[in-house]
Formats: C-alpha cells, structure tokens, sequence
C-alpha cells in the first residue's frame, strides 16, 4: 500500500470527506483528490499536517508499519495540537519549519551521545 492509499484510509478511518480533511489540514479539495488518485506526491509537509492534526504515526504514514493513530494525546500534545490548528496556514508552516530544524538539533545530539 503506497503512502497516498494510507492518506485516503486515514480520511476514511476519520469518517471525514475529502473536502472536510482538505480543510482540516488548510489544503485544497482538489490537491487531496490527487493524492488519493496517486496523481501527487505524499511530500513531508502533507505528512507532518496529517500527523499534527489527525495524531496519526509518521512511521505508519510513510511506510506502512505499527498503528495508524498515535495512543491517547497527552495534555500537552493536545494543547500543541489546538494551538497549531489555531494558526494561520503560513504561521503553520513556519512552525513545522522550526520543528524541523529542533528535529535535526535534537538527532545531531542524539549522534553525539552514541
């Protein structure tokens, strides 16, 4: 099952239509139509959104592997959630630019220690 198959049982799981997920996510109907018709590509943006706002696993998303949904949210995660969903989408994207590059500062750390 290829990535853009595990988008589209995601939004299915969720019982949501293509244009409420769309929405939920602040992209276009049409870009998620593409997506499950493999027409697009499942990028790491789309992914992060997806995982962000659905708590879905990223290693599920992108390969297939363990559960779909990430265990019940903490308090904070939940808080994080909200407030992200909060955001306008170019704050969004700043944010999971800054997520990014914490990502990389906390695996270059992580390297260091091994």
């Amino acid at each position: 099952m290829s990535a853009n198959q595990r988008v589209k049982q995601v939004r299915q799981a969720l019982k949501l239509s293509q244009a409420k997920f769309a929405m939920a996510i602040y992209i276009s109907n049409g870009y998620i139509a593409g997506i499950e018709l493999e027409k697009r590509n499942v990028n790491d943006r789309l992914i992060k959104l997806i995982c962000i706002t659905f708590n879905v696993r990223e290693k599920w998303l992108r390969t297939g592997e363990g559960d779909m949904f990430e265990e019940l949210p903490n308090q904070l995660s939940e808080q994080a959630s909200a407030t992200f969903k909060a955001l306008k989408p170019e704050y969004q994207a700043h944010i999971l630019k800054q997520i990014d590059q914490l990502l990389e500062v906390q695996q270059a750390e992580e390297k260091k220690v091994q």
